[in-house]
């Protein structure tokens, strides 16, 4: 599977998306995979009612590029160390997904796929995490869990996708990025 993430993310064009014209700051994530119990995983953070932008909701590890990061990749890393505690040497980046442009929080949002380490030590950053979400690609490929609505924001109609998994939501920027790479990884429309 992780070679087969790696060849599918390194064959593609990258390309931007977005939905806004306002100015977007430049951002990354983690989206961190791990393999337990034979069956990989992706690990969401819910975010505390406390942090400035996403207060409640599932996402990836990350944040705004800091004038001390020397690429977005070190964004993402330092960003996950930082919620998670998953230092940047254990982390295998697999590759990036298409960058998102959020409409709430105006950042362009670079993802990087990395393969984590499993069991793994998390060191959680309660100011800015609520809990860890760990969730098995299976159930995230299940179409039960799986809703697409079309809302509308600023005037403008746009497709949202929501997965639902034990009681938890996944939706907006997130659920875009996860959805490319479900989309992408398991040729799923």
């Amino acid at each position: 599977m992780k070679e087969r993430i790696r060849q599918i993310l390194s064959q593609r064009e990258r390309r931007n998306i977005i939905i806004t014209d306002a100015p977007l700051s430049p951002a990354a994530i983690l989206l961190p995979l791990y393999q337990k119990y034979g069956e990989y995983y992706i690990l969401f953070t819910k975010r505390t009612e406390k942090v400035a932008y996403h207060k409640g909701q599932i996402c990836f590890p990350g944040g705004g590029q800091d004038k001390r990061d020397k690429s977005l990749q070190d964004t993402a890393l330092r960003e996950t160390f930082e919620e998670i505690g998953v230092r940047p040497k254990d982390v295998e980046i697999l590759g990036q997904l298409d960058n998102m442009g959020t409409v709430t929080s105006s950042f362009l949002i670079t993802p990087f796929v990395g393969l984590i380490p499993y069991p793994y030590e998390f060191v959680v950053n309660e100011d800015e995490i609520e809990e860890l979400v760990e969730v098995p690609i299976s159930a995230l490929l299940d179409k039960n869990n799986y809703l697409e609505e079309v809302r509308v924001h600023q005037g403008r109609p746009y497709r949202g996708s929501f997965y639902h998994y034990q009681g938890k939501v996944i939706w907006g920027t997130t659920a875009s990025i996860l959805n490319q790479f479900l989309n992408l990884v398991f040729a799923r429309d």
